[in-house]
């Protein structure tokens, strides 16, 4: 996939046709602030494509729903008879139609309000989550509300389909909700996941199968557990069509940002998908996909977010062990990361199950040996589910320019790949942005996604580069993150300098007990006597309280030693800027100083 070809997707006319909707803000200025707009824009946005499309079918719509009224049937019966005559997952029953609505501007309050409790269950749900009913009052109040609807009824706001095709709808919808995401700056990243890094990491987990799919297509299942807007979902579907036309894909997500979820929901209906599957909820506290495997997990979670309101039902759940999602243990309180990587891990269909998920760095390396982190870490090494993990540059997101890692999760690893953890760091792969937006100052361009992929399908050691552009790959053993954590300890000793005894063993100095990580890979009694012993000639180990602990030391794996410059250099340097100020003050006076 050409990343910077597949940018052009959103093209000049699909933009421009953002652009105009994004317009119609221009009557909301003063009754709405800027970061405000989208709570309009967007579902206005949906509310008219839904009325355009629904055009054709709305007399029959309208007359079969008196009908079915006038009959008495429930509205769980006249739902499915109505989609089915709209020809859509959805449908509106009222009289009214925007075009409808402007010939009455005396009570466009009273008819638009009619015209929204029109719409099936699923459209209405959407409107709800946006709390649409509050900015109707809003606009109606502020006398903009006749305005907005008939700047959406005016050329600018034609949305039928034989203007924008359902492919080019997702990308005008997705354009305007990029609009909205930068008009809140820094908090952008909250619900919105640029293109470049969902690129790289539909990229990833899509290539061990991806000659496969190209010659035979394929039938997938995807889910995102925190999905905002759905894009990653969308990406991947779209990555797998770009590969091969046949091959299709049952989107599943949870979300549960009100706000992000009836945009990710009113995107599936857009796109003619099927929005059933978008949750609403919180993934950790109320799992709605309890008992699904995936073939693909795609997810961007929150990290140093606590989960205290989810403590609860967090720990009820761990209770049940390897029944549930949290069997290998808890991390701290003040950082959910890990927990969303075990709901991943959990709903991965065995034997086939791929995931590619954000987690930034705490998550390799925090929590002493035997915590709840390092027992997250055992767990995901041990039973070589971990692939590969590759850090990104920094200032990537929106929200943050801290270091973050693409963790790739399989349980359908290659023969070549099993017992085996690929870390690829792609710290240095990126090319400057000519705008920041937020924190992000830098991209992934379609050659930084090409040496990434590159460096993961080698599968060596070994330095990948493209001009300024690098990439290193290291491939270890499981068990290389694998450590004891022993405890040493140092007897008392007598005047002497010998060790005190008590019934024939050494007494501690509690003040002198330290600790030492061995790694697994090496005798604990080699380690210990090369050392420890010869600092510490009477040390002992108590072996009763050795614990277990994984840690993946990513930086120091790839920490590459620059040497201070040497004192002469440095000399010659202020000589030689000795001598330029000399230069330059006898330009300036004229004359030597």
């Amino acid at each position: 996939m050409n990343i910077d070809k597949i940018e052009k997707q959103t093209t000049e006319n699909i933009r421009a046709k953002a652009n105009l909707i994004w317009e119609i803000a221009t009557h909301l200025v003063g009754l709405y602030k800027p970061h405000e707009y989208g709570k309009v824009i967007l579902p206005m946005t949906v509310l008219k494509r839904f009325d355009d499309i629904l055009a054709p079918t709305k007399e029959a719509v309208v007359k079969k729903a008196e009908e079915l009224q006038a009959q008495g049937m429930i509205p769980a019966l006249m739902d499915g008879i109505l989609s089915q005559t709209s020809g859509y997952q959805f449908y509106n029953k009222s009289k009214f139609d925007f075009k409808k609505l402007l010939a009455e501007p005396d009570n466009i309050e009273e008819n638009f309000e009619d015209y929204i409790h029109g719409f099936s269950e699923n459209v209405q749900d959407i409107l709800t989550r946006f709390k649409f009913a509050d900015e109707i009052k809003t606009m109606n109040s502020g006398n903009v509300l006749y305005v907005v609807i008939q700047e959406f009824n005016s050329e600018k706001g034609d949305m039928s389909l034989g203007k924008i095709t359902s492919a080019d709808m997702g990308y005008i919808f997705e354009e305007l909700v990029r609009k909205f995401s930068e008009s809140y700056d820094e908090q952008a990243g909250a619900h919105f996941t640029s293109r470049d890094i969902i690129y790289l990491m539909t990229e990833l987990l899509v290539a061990p199968e991806k000659d496969n799919i190209k010659a035979h297509g394929c039938s997938k299942t995807a889910y995102d557990m925190t999905m905002g807007t759905s894009q990653m979902l969308g990406c991947l579907e779209e990555k797998l069509k770009d590969i091969n036309d046949n091959a299709t894909v049952d989107c599943f997500g949870q979300e549960f940002n009100p706000e992000t979820f009836a945009i990710a929901k009113a995107d599936m209906l857009i796109k003619g998908s099927n929005a059933s599957r978008m949750m609403y909820g919180d993934t950790l506290s109320d799992d709605k996909f309890s008992g699904y495997e995936f073939d693909y997990i795609i997810s961007n979670p929150p990290f140093g977010i606590d989960w205290k309101k989810e403590r609860t039902a967090v720990q009820d759940e761990a209770k049940l062990g390897y029944d549930g999602r949290f069997g290998p243990g808890l991390p701290a309180i003040s950082d959910g990361q890990m927990l969303f990587l075990l709901n991943g891990v959990k709903k991965l269909k065995e034997g086939a199950g791929r995931m590619a998920i954000i987690q930034n760095g705490s998550s390799l390396f925090t929590g002493d040996a035997g915590s709840g982190a390092s027992e997250i870490r055992r767990y995901v090494i041990t039973e070589d589910l971990v692939e590969a993990i590759v850090q990104l540059p920094t200032d990537l997101f929106y929200n943050t320019g801290i270091s973050t890692y693409i963790w790739l999760i399989s349980k359908n690893k290659s023969d070549e790949r099993k017992g085996k953890i690929q870390l690829i760091d792609a710290s240095k792969c990126f090319e400057k942005r000519r705008k920041n937006i937020g924190n992000k100052r830098v991209d992934l361009s379609s050659n930084c996604i090409d040496l990434i992929v590159n460096a993961y399908n080698d599968f060596s050691n070994d330095t990948y580069q493209n001009g300024d552009l690098s990439v290193e790959s290291k491939v270890f053993d499981n068990d290389y993150f694998g450590y004891t954590k022993v405890t040493v300890l140092t007897p008392i000793l007598d005047e002497n300098g010998q060790p005190i005894l008590k019934k024939g063993k050494p007494q501690p100095d509690k003040a002198k007990t330290d600790t030492e990580s061995i790694p697994l890979n090496e005798d604990i009694d080699e380690f210990i006597k090369k050392n420890v012993l010869p600092y510490n000639e009477f040390a002992y180990l108590d072996r009763k309280k050795d614990k277990i602990g994984y840690e993946i030391p990513f930086t120091r794996l790839f920490y590459k030693f620059v040497p201070p410059t040497p004192s002469e250099d440095i000399f010659a340097e202020i000589k030689a800027l000795e001598e330029e100020e000399t230069t330059l003050m006898k330009e300036l006076f004229g004359k030597e100083n």
